[in-house]
């Protein structure tokens, strides 16, 4: 009777183990980083940000943040919210001073269709802003560096 026993609590911890580990997280992450579109160079967020940050081209800006627009309204994942740290630094880039004109000259058409406006400047103050509260409301921790931020950049 122990060895069926032991058989029996052997097999259901092998069952365990085995349906608890592997591939469970990949297929239902917390957050979506763009990750339906992920390739060997990286989810499309890291896609995104990497050429961006290589080659700080105009088109790269501009791709990156429609890619970021992408992510917050599209945010997928098992919690259905942007990414710690995604609006936060979406709202960072939409407010700095050259961000407007930036996308206003390179952007494509499609592109600036995501915005639904040809007032980029006030478009990205109060995206930019609004983003930056938003960082705020998902993560409250957030508070202590989004806070003073919003408050320099008002100024």
């Amino acid at each position: 009777m122990k060895k069926k026993q032991f058989v029996a609590i052997s097999a259901v911890a092998a069952l365990t183990l085995l349906t608890s580990c592997g591939s469970g997280t990949q297929l239902y992450p917390l957050y979506n980083y763009g990750g339906a579109y992920q390739s060997e160079a990286g989810t499309l967020y890291e896609v995104w940000l990497h050429k961006y940050e290589k080659e700080a081209t105009p088109a790269a800006f501009c791709n990156l943040l429609v890619g970021y627009e992408i992510l917050i309204q599209k945010p997928g994942g098992i919690r259905q919210v942007p990414p710690p740290g995604l609006c936060a630094e979406y709202g960072y880039q939409l407010l700095k001073p050259d961000a407007a004109s930036t996308f206003r000259d390179n952007a494509t058409d499609p592109q600036k269709q995501w915005f639904k406006t040809d007032d980029y400047e006030t478009c990205f103050r109060t995206r930019g802003l609004e983003m930056l509260k938003k960082e705020i409301e998902l993560y409250p921790e957030s508070k202590t560096f989004i806070e003073p931020l919003i408050e320099k950049l008002t100024k």
